[in-house]
């Protein structure tokens, strides 16, 4: 290998370190939102994060002065997205961590809440990103910001043997 390629080479590798010191902290928190898993507990999430950084990496060069973090979060998206719709991985088939803050949404609403309200992702990238109308695009958010706010109460159990007077 010569010189300039050696340089070359260095100069990627730092400038992806840098990239990942400033990224994957967000990166893996949205990864963990996703997956609905406890922040203290995260296997699924690392390992989604893990492929995305990966992806990125190998296509540092190609990136031409676009930006890294949205190539990462396009690359976690869209892996969990197939995951999860295709139930060809485990993070479809994992139960959420009910102390999740999302754990009560569907994969799909997990999804497109994380990419619209904590990712900052307009309708229109979201909906080209899943291949979504965005008139579901919105619906969808819509319905999961109101699951989040707004949670089933679960109902009172009721003791066995006892009734109800009528009214």
């Amino acid at each position: 290998m010569s010189d300039r390629q050696a340089a070359r080479h260095a100069r990627r590798a730092r400038e992806f370190e840098t990239f990942v010191a400033g990224a994957a902290g967000r990166l893996l928190h949205a990864a963990t939102l996703l997956t609905a898993e406890a922040p203290d507990a995260n296997p699924r999430a690392r390992r989604l994060l893990t492929h995305a950084l990966a992806h990125t990496y190998a296509h540092w060069d190609r990136l031409h002065g676009e930006d890294p973090y949205d190539c990462a979060r396009q690359f976690l998206a869209g892996r969990f997205a197939r995951a999860t719709w295709h139930q060809y991985g485990v993070f479809g088939r994992a139960r959420p961590d009910p102390r999740s803050p999302l754990a009560a949404l569907a994969p799909q609403e997990r999804l497109i809440l994380v990419l619209r309200l904590y990712e900052g992702v307009a309708e229109q990238q979201t909906a080209a990103l899943l291949g979504l109308p965005i008139e579901r695009v919105h619906t969808i958010c819509d319905r999961a910001t109101a699951t989040v706010l707004h949670p089933a109460r679960p109902a009172a159990p009721r003791a066995a043997g006892t009734k109800v007077a009528p009214s």
